[in-house]
């Protein structure tokens, strides 16, 4: 008999996650909200969803003790699957400049390198005059603001995604079609500076941005698969099934 994994829906305390929780159980989890950062070691696989700003959530992830709970159940890729939805997607990466205070109201660390590499997720740091925050540093990359030009922002309603080369081999998009829609929400989205090679899928609104990474066991999107009806409830079902599959692995 198949084994139900537990996967662990993180509560960084900003909004409410039981949507999220009923989707995984739905597609066959073990699904909780918690806090905790010995529940979330303890997982079967790790969902990070998208409420609050980067800022906001990485400082409560810190205090909190969550970030290095992330960072060392997920293990470069190679330990418990994790799934990170909207802002938990970018919260993956090395920085985001979303929510972070003023120069007045913050004092921004000295840093030798652009990235923050080195700094603990939550940091504040400047480089050539622009103020960022250190997010989990566990994927390169930022997160900027989508430019308001000539299309509305923030993003909000359904759009397409588009496979990569890299999203066809994807566990996360099994059975995903090529050009589906899917429901977003959001302002902020990855920037240029990702690793093509960890981007599974594309979007274009206002700009091209990564909708879809996989690095490993580890995978993000920008949209919520959890609002995004049948298209989203199939890549809820391939992540339970990346979870159960790891925790036969493990038995």
């Amino acid at each position: 008999m198949a084994e139900t994994p537990h996967i662990v829906v993180v509560d960084y305390h900003k909004g409410n996650l039981s949507s999220v929780v009923r989707g995984l159980a739905r597609a066959g989890a073990d699904a909780v909200a918690s806090d905790a950062p010995e529940d979330i070691l303890a997982s079967d696989g790790i969902v990070l969803p998208g409420v609050g700003s980067f800022f906001d959530a990485i400082t409560f992830m810190r205090e909190a003790g969550q970030d290095r709970a992330i960072i060392d159940a997920v293990a470069g890729g190679a330990g418990t699957p994790f799934l990170g939805i909207c802002l938990g997607l970018q919260l993956l990466f090395e920085r985001g400049d979303e929510g972070v205070p003023a120069a007045d109201a913050a004092h921004a660390v000295a840093c030798d390198n652009a990235r923050g590499e080195g700094l603990e997720p939550g940091t504040v740091f400047e480089v050539g005059g622009q103020r960022w925050v250190r997010g989990l540093g566990i994927l390169p990359g930022s997160c900027t603001m989508l430019p308001a030009r000539r299309l509305k922002v923030p993003h909000v309603g359904w759009d397409q995604v588009h496979l990569t080369p890299e999203g066809g081999a994807c566990p996360l998009l099994e059975g995903f079609p090529e050009g589906a829609n899917v429901y977003f929400t959001h302002s902020y989205a990855l920037d240029t500076d990702v690793q093509p090679q960890d981007i599974a899928a594309l979007t274009h609104y206002a700009r091209n941005f990564a909708s879809v990474v996989w690095h490993g066991s580890i995978f993000g999107c920008q949209f919520h698969p959890e609002k995004s009806s049948a298209h989203g409830h199939e890549i809820l079902k391939n992540f339970v099934d990346v979870a159960r599959r790891c925790k036969e692995e493990a038995a």
